[in-house]
């Protein structure tokens, strides 16, 4: 077997190059003068609308798109007088077809001036005379080309409309199917306690509420938009405020799915002493001290108002068993990661329980915990994920895991006894930057609960998979201690336990970053079997190994490195990775798997995520303009050189934009054909970074990046690839556990000082 490798060394940064921005009507997207004057009769029954309604000083408008947009063929002249109108977006959804469950067009919210609106009506209004006048009520590609040749001093509208708004207006409109005022949320849809979500539209919410007489309390306020109400208390909002309503989910959930357990009394069982083990955070139910490894854990009650039944200790007890001593009670899934101590604090009681209080108290929690760096929540709601906003829990999660560099495993939660087709999964598995786990039979397939992905009807969840049992299939249950008995049991909130082990491994024992880690355990999942534009919606990425040592150590015939950096300009690149030469021609397969955290916006509906990076890895060469690029191992050409045409749907279906976890793998075939020597044989990794925002959130973002090169023809070629990259400056360490044993070794000793 052959370490892993960790390459350091400089990379290279590079800023967003700068480019005139243009208007392109494709042919197919021709259309006629009455599509503007339909857009400018809707924008002033807005406009009427928006003046005679006091609540709000200004108006909501919502742009139904014709198509999933990309953020350069969004509104840039309409809605905005001097500034971006991206400024001026308040929230963004998915509408759909009755029978797909793709998503047919983006709806995206703003938030405007009424004297925006007005200037909007007034540009649109010249715009029409222009079209109709000069060019026969028609508007192409062609058209646009026309006005922007007019050079400053010929151009014919001077005093009228500038030239800039003018074709930024034309190509607005091509994307413009209807503009309106939405109504997000159907009172008739709340049926229990609600966290109600309003759009950010300048008045405090807090007031609104008031005005119709609800009243609000520090535990019912999420955040300023966001509140715990009743259910009457909801229904009146929608009925007194239908169109400032952007959000609503059910608050008391079954946050504690109920599982099968087989009790099984076996007599007591002796575990040695803690010592200085990693620690993993576990939020769950109670646990029992009772239990044979109680002294491996660290138990908080968060609710000790609230009294406790026998049931209330088994889920969260079972929970602990496995971080604590999961190989002893499961030899099968002996995973060489040891023991680990346990921080258990007491959120919630096995039945239903409001998702207002167990975030209240994870918040609380975590910041005061700082050094866990791990947390399992094996809770999640009965209830299906929405189509077109994240979870609150699941939003809470993603902005807690930014502020204090943890990482959340999330149980991707079970479906229930009486639901027989698909489920989506529930909150808070839809949180973005968490690990999510599913869970598999022993054979890897699917299990009878296994709920699905994706969110937001784009992102992979859950991530991986792992095994929970299955009470389906005989001898498949995992052996937990459920506190003074033994039990088997099956479930996704027994799969992710085994992940959090390894998570905890990679972070506390090897010291790698969240990023890495969670890189490694997507790229050993997939493997070289997984297509990334063959997702599965159930298992995810695919399952991860048993043993840690099939995650940080590969075959002979594979180089495994990873890379790390953090980003600060638009493009961070090295084009100096050397991969070995053999007789003329470079006899590997590649693959690479990328993740990083981005900061996300709740309120922004479907454009949760605020940072896309672009993962480019390759061969080098030089093109026709004499630049340096890469041929990307999945063709990705977006942002080269190339002149090329890809929609925004494509672009995510292809090549994940805007995911924050990228997978490319090349397919393995049964007739090796090794590739051409490019530019003396480098290799070359860039990492293009794109906002939704004027703001640039993501400036000092952390990636990771693990690389499997396979040897085509099974030849062990690590030394040649290590001792190249020290020659071209890279510093190359191994990830080997025997190493970092003696490390640890070393640091706990005693050092006594001759006098």
């Amino acid at each position: 077997m052959n370490d892993v490798l960790v390459l350091k060394g400089q990379f290279e940064k590079k800023s967003a190059p700068t480019v005139v921005p243009h208007i392109n009507i494709p042919d197919k997207k021709t259309y006629d003068v009455s599509k503007m004057e339909n857009i400018l009769s809707m924008m002033k029954d807005l406009k009427e609308y928006w003046e005679k309604n006091e609540t709000i000083p200004g108006a909501l408008v919502s742009v139904h798109y014709i198509e999933v947009v990309a953020k350069s063929n969004r509104i840039r002249s309409l809605l905005c007088k001097n500034c971006s109108p991206n400024n001026n977006i308040v929230g963004a959804r998915f509408e759909y077809d009755e029978n797909s469950p793709f998503p047919k067009n983006h709806i995206i919210t703003y938030y405007v001036t009424i004297e925006e609106l007005n200037e909007t009506i007034e540009r649109l209004k010249k715009t029409i005379s222009i079209i109709k006048k000069d060019f026969e009520g028609r508007v192409n590609g062609n058209v646009v080309g026309t006005i922007e040749a007019y050079s400053k001093k010929n151009y014919p509208y001077r005093g009228t409309i500038p030239k800039s708004q003018l074709i930024g207006i034309l190509g607005d409109c091509c994307y413009i199917g209807k503009v309106d005022k939405d109504i997000s949320i159907n009172p008739n849809q709340i049926d229990g306690p609600t966290v109600l979500t309003f759009y950010d539209i300048k008045v405090p919410a807090v007031k609104l509420l008031s005005d119709i007489g609800i009243r609000t309390t520090a535990k019912s306020v999420w955040d300023k938009n966001t509140f715990q109400l009743s259910k009457e208390e909801a229904q009146k909002v929608l009925n007194e405020y239908p169109y400032f309503v952007s959000m609503a989910t059910v608050d008391f959930k079954d946050y504690v799915l109920k599982e099968d357990y087989t009790v099984d009394n076996n007599g007591m069982i002796t575990i040695p002493d803690p010592e200085n083990e990693p620690i993993i955070g576990v939020i769950d139910t109670a646990f029992d001290e009772r239990s044979y490894f109680s002294k491996w854990v660290d138990y908080k009650d968060m609710i000790k108002e609230i009294p406790l039944e026998d049931d209330d200790y088994r889920h969260g007890t079972s929970v602990s068993s496995i971080i604590v001593d999961g190989p002893f009670l499961n030899p099968q899934y002996d995973d060489g990661c040891g023991r680990f101590r346990v921080k258990h604090f007491r959120v919630a009681n096995s039945g239903r329980f409001s998702s207002t209080s167990i975030i209240r108290s994870i918040k609380e929690i975590v910041a005061d915990n700082k050094d866990v760096k791990v947390w399992n929540l094996s809770l999640g709601s009965q209830l299906e994920i929405p189509n077109n906003y994240i979870s609150p829990e699941a939003a809470e999660l993603d902005k807690l895991q930014n502020e204090y560099d943890i990482v959340f495993v999330v149980a991707g939660t079970n479906k229930p006894k009486d639901i027989k087709g698909p489920m989506k999964i529930g909150a808070p598995a839809d949180s973005l930057n968490s690990l999510t786990v599913n869970s598999v039979r022993n054979d890897n397939s699917e299990t009878s609960y296994s709920r699905k992905g994706p969110v937001l009807s784009f992102f992979y969840k859950p991530d991986v998979s792992y095994y929970g049992g299955d009470k389906t299939v005989p001898n498949d249950r995992i052996h937990v201690c459920a506190g003074s008995y033994d039990a088997y049991l099956s479930g996704t909130s027994f799969s992710a336990p085994w992940i959090s082990r390894k998570m905890a491994y990679l972070i506390g024992t090897l010291g790698l970053s969240r990023e890495i880690a969670k890189a490694m355990l997507i790229d050993s999942a997939a493997g070289w079997n997984r297509m990334d534009s063959d997702p599965s919606s159930t298992i995810g990425y695919g399952v991860v190994p048993i043993h840690i040592n099939d995650i940080i150590s590969t075959a002979n015939d594979e180089i495994r490195f990873i890379l790390s950096g953090s980003i600060d300009s638009y493009e961070t690149y090295s084009f100096n990775i050397p991969v070995p030469i053999v007789k003329g021609m470079q006899p590997f397969y590649a693959r690479a798997t990328l993740c990083y955290s981005p900061k996300c916006d709740r309120n922004q509906g479907v454009d949760y995520t605020s940072t896309e990076m672009d993962i480019h890895f390759g061969r080098t060469y030089i093109n026709k303009k004499g630049k340096i690029q890469i041929k990307s191992i999945n063709n990705n050409t977006q942002s080269d050189d190339i002149k090329q045409s890809l929609s925004e749907s494509n672009a995510r279906s292809n090549y994940r934009k805007w995911d924050n976890i990228k997978h490319i793998n090349e397919t393995i075939k049964s007739r090796a054909v090794a590739k051409k020597v490019f530019e003396k044989g480098m290799w070359g990794l860039s990492i293009r970074t794109k906002e939704r925002t004027e703001e640039k959130k993501g400036r000092g973002l952390q990636f990771g990046v693990v690389v499997t090169l396979k040897e085509m023809f099974g030849e062990n070629r690590i030394e040649e690839f290590i001792s190249q990259c020290q020659f071209r400056g890279w510093l190359v360490n191994r990830i080997s556990v025997e190493n970092m044993n003696k490390i640890n070794v070393m640091a706990e000793e005693n050092i006594e000082f001759e006098e």
